[in-house]
């Protein structure tokens, strides 16, 4: 039984190491699209958290739309990439699925302190 145990861990450390890769990989990516989009200039920023949240502070520029608020009668334009972002990332997360449903041109951008816009 030890020797299944012992094969176990090895096992799990390997995969959270290939995970913890790729997720740094996927980063890299994301950082490499967003740079495309805002030089593109073609794009609108939607903050999914509370007003209260909002209000302590956003990127420049962006709208409030409370996550649990977007629904087909949302004023977005569909010809616009639409970044999204919340407190954590769980409700831009939410909010991508939900856009990226209604047909829109989304990209999650996760947790507000990490992401390096201006804010206001």
């Amino acid at each position: 039984m030890k020797p299944f145990k012992i094969l176990l861990a090895l096992f799990l450390c390997l995969f959270i190491s290939a995970c913890s890769n790729q997720k740094e990989a996927s980063n890299s990516g994301n950082e490499d699209r967003l740079k495309q989009v805002l030089d593109e200039n073609n794009y609108q920023i939607v903050d999914v958290r509370t007003k209260e949240e909002y209000e302590e502070g956003h990127i420049k520029n962006a709208i409030l739309i409370p996550y649990d608020q977007i629904n087909d009668q949302i004023a977005l334009d569909k010809e616009k990439k639409i970044l999204v972002y919340c407190r954590s990332g769980r409700r831009s997360a939410i909010a991508y699925q939900t856009l990226t449903n209604l047909g829109f041109d989304v990209m999650d951008l996760g947790a507000y302190d990490t992401i390096d816009m201006e804010k206001e």
